[in-house]
């Protein structure tokens, strides 16, 4: 008896563990490769994979798919039982993992990000994933945006764009200024002399770009975050892109203070939702994030990102 039912005990133990183990979110690092090098991201799937909405992450400014809020969101998405697919942008670098270093030579391009975004969905397609909605936080936010605008896809069902940057020529011309010592202006003016005489990728050293001083910068890397660009400011772009929108501004951050009266005027509280979310900075940490995804859900609940 004890031997049957010891059998039985590890039977059932076996069973249990089996069923969790088949109603656990899969989670894997998958890669592609383009143009000679690899792009990875990590996807989790859900039991609704790939029939459900799945979110395609993307990232900030030189930063990476596991930053804080970029794990804390997929974890929370996870949860609220939504697959996700959370990319890495190259910037040039060959399976890139982590920050990319400011010492690291900058042949990459603001405007790449919008080619692998492309990829990714392709991808996402291939698997049978019909349904995405782009999910961008800082520079990604705009990136996503341009995409839409530009590239639309009826395979996009909605963008959240978690404080998109804006943009301003005087104040990036005099922020640019006060970060690096030397006026935008001349910088610029020696990135179009070199791309004009057809050496885009001439080498451009000790220059300040975005928040690297001292970088060794390609002629056309630089010209293409620098050049004046009424694209680069999210709020104004959102009346061209016809797909439901979620903006979220964090009412302390600092990084991208004009966001949220820029987007207030464009949020027409349909198409385009602006939430404010009281005491959160431009990263969105620890229960300003779970603020985030309630909303996303909420909202995917409701049907108008679907």
């Amino acid at each position: 008896m004890k031997t049957n039912a010891t059998a039985l005990i590890h039977a059932l133990g076996f069973t249990l563990a089996m069923a969790v183990h088949a109603s656990a979110p899969a989670q894997e690092e998958v890669t592609i490769e383009h143009q000679r090098i690899t792009l990875n991201a990590r996807l989790v799937r859900t039991e609704g994979w790939p029939r459900a909405p799945v979110i395609l992450m993307i990232h900030g400014t030189f930063a990476h798919n596991q930053m804080e809020i970029m794990a804390t969101i997929q974890e929370l998405l996870t949860e609220a039982e939504l697959s996700s697919l959370a990319i890495n942008l190259s910037l040039s670098v060959d399976d890139r993992h982590g920050t990319f270093a400011c010492e690291t030579p900058h042949a990459h391009r603001n405007s790449d990000a919008l080619d692998e975004i492309g990829l990714w969905l392709d991808w996402l397609k291939a698997r049978g994933a019909e349904r995405v909605v782009l999910l961008g936080h800082s520079r990604s936010g705009n990136q996503i945006a341009r995409f839409v605008a530009e590239r639309d896809t009826p395979q996009i069902t909605a963008l959240v764009l978690i404080a998109p940057s804006t943009w301003d020529a005087a104040k990036e011309a005099n922020d640019y200024q006060e970060s690096f010592g030397v006026p935008l202006s001349m910088r610029l003016e020696e990135a179009r002399e070199l791309v004009a005489a057809g050496k885009p990728g001439a080498w451009l050293e000790q220059t300040g770009l975005i928040y690297c001083a001292g970088a060794k910068v390609t002629a056309a890397t630089f010209l293409d975050y620098y050049e004046p660009d009424e694209r680069r400011d999210t709020p104004s772009m959102l009346p061209t892109i016809h797909k439901p929108t979620i903006v979220f501004a964090g009412s302390e951050d600092k990084v991208n203070e004009p966001l949220e009266a820029k987007a207030a005027a464009v949020a027409d509280g349909e198409q385009v939702k602006l939430f404010v979310i009281d005491g959160a900075d431009h990263f969105f940490r620890d229960l300003y994030a779970e603020d985030l995804v309630e909303i996303i859900a909420e909202e995917l609940a409701g049907s108008s990102l679907q």
